[in-house]
């Protein structure tokens, strides 16, 4: 029988390693390092060291490198993991590939979602990463456990885990995101599996108490807890000593709203045509449409615990992804 009082608490996943240990044996955060939180609540997600490498059943996962940090997988015999294929780096050839169908079907294709995921299969290495600088977050999911996670986020799961999706509903979420945001949900069954995600920029986490709430701009959301309920939210703006939104962006920001949806469409190909006009169309312009046909007003989502909330410094949006 284990003596608790002799092993160590991770302060990122609440997992307990040997008095020994200097990462954390579920998740790779380091143990002899002072865990780090904002004055306002927020936990800095754990540096992993370079090479650090985390178990999940008789498969391992190492973390290499720190700019665009890389997943290296050793799959054990008949051990799998699921992924977007374009983030495979490489594998051996004695991993077995697949592919896995998701719920949604073309509701995901037109939100520009892949409607199957890429599957490998052990014995063998394969590796992952994306193609953008960042944090990897590694979150062990407890047996009954449910994550919520922005689409795309994911780099790879252990196949112990279930995979569904979700379409955050609402007006406002149109129309600041195009086709609306989806939510990857990860739900652990008999065993605890392992989720790796990429957060662009720093990553940060917080835990919110039963009825607290926060309100999060969307390209900044990453993951949260299925207990953690989310809305939705306009923040109303009125009129201030700036005038509102200046010059060549208040004229353009009309006369796309004038032309209602089919305005927004135009001016997000505008964007991603690359006509020199980025900075009117942009995110913030498509929101200023946005409040001259609902009002004026910024779309957040409001999330109320309890549970984790996570957050990337790096905003990514529809319209730029």
């Amino acid at each position: 029988m284990t003596d608790v009082s002799e092993r160590i608490a991770c302060k990122w996943c609440k997992g307990q390693s040997p008095p020994t240990s200097r990462t954390c044996d579920r998740c790779g955060a380091p143990l002899d390092v002072r865990d780090m939180v904002t004055d306002s609540g927020w936990r800095e997600a754990p540096k992993l060291r370079d090479l650090t490498e985390i178990q999940f059943g008789s498969s391992k996962c190492q973390i290499d490198g720190t700019v665009v940090p890389v997943a290296d997988v050793d799959l054990g015999p008949g051990e799998w993991v699921f992924f977007e294929h374009h983030v495979m780096l490489w594998k051996e050839d004695r991993v077995a590939m697949s592919v896995m169908d998701t719920p949604g079907g073309m509701k995901r294709i037109f939100a520009g979602l892949p409607f199957v995921l890429s599957v490998a299969k052990g014995p063998g290495r394969v590796s992952f990463s994306r193609d953008a600088p960042g944090e990897l977050v590694v979150l062990p999911i407890d047996p009954g456990m449910e994550v919520d996670v922005r689409e795309h986020a994911m780099v790879m799961a252990s196949g112990w885990l279930r995979f569904s999706c979700e379409q955050i509903q609402g007006l406002k979420t149109m129309l600041a995101a195009g086709t609306g945001m989806y939510l990857d949900r990860y739900v652990a069954g008999e065993y605890t599996g392992l989720l790796v995600l990429h957060g662009f920029g720093n990553v940060f986490q917080r835990t919110l108490e039963a009825g607290q709430s926060i309100q999060v701009e969307p390209g900044g959301f990453l993951y949260k807890d299925s207990s953690v309920t989310m809305e939705v939210a306009t923040q109303k703006l009125g009129a201030g000593s700036g005038g509102g939104v200046a010059g060549g962006g208040a004229a353009a920001a009309k006369t796309i709203a004038s032309r209602g949806f089919a305005g927004l469409k135009a001016a997000r190909s505008l964007m991603k045509g690359g006509d020199g006009i980025g900075g009117i169309l942009s995110s913030g312009g498509l929101q200023a449409a946005a409040g001259v046909i609902t009002g004026p007003g910024l779309t957040l989502m409001k999330l109320t615990g309890p549970g984790r909330v996570g957050i990337q410094s790096m905003y990514q949006h529809h319209e730029t992804a």
